[in-house]
């Protein structure tokens, strides 16, 4: 059975080497052939924008948004709901894949057999 990588990432710009451990972890995963399903909240909901990503910028980290379309290109990306809510972001606000889903979601994902989930 392959095990499934949920990632939920709730620093930004606010704590950018946490922020960027867990795009890395995720992407990194990704690359492994893992499935991924990264989940943006808290400060890290902005990312779901696009041009978001482009503005991040940490020493010795790869660019996050080469990391977020990693993750988008072969695992998900949701925005927590009541995340996007709190910032004013709707669903057509988003970059393409990103989906925006809610704890029932999230819950559902972690407690699937052969999960993982790390949470940042």
């Amino acid at each position: 059975m392959a095990r499934t990588l949920i990632v939920k990432v709730t620093a930004g710009a606010d704590a950018p080497e946490r922020c960027a451990q867990a795009f890395t972890v995720a992407a990194t995963a990704v690359a492994a052939g893992a499935d991924v399903s990264l989940w943006l909240t808290g400060e890290s909901s902005w990312f779901a924008l696009p041009g978001r990503a482009e503005t991040f910028d940490l020493p010795h980290s790869a660019p996050l948004a080469d990391l977020l379309a990693a993750v988008l290109a072969a695992g998900r990306v949701t925005l927590c709901t009541q995340c996007a809510a709190r910032r004013s972001i709707g669903s057509d606000d988003v970059l393409p894949g990103v989906r925006i889903a809610g704890a029932a979601a999230f819950v559902e994902e972690v407690l699937t057999d052969g999960a993982q989930a790390l949470v940042y």
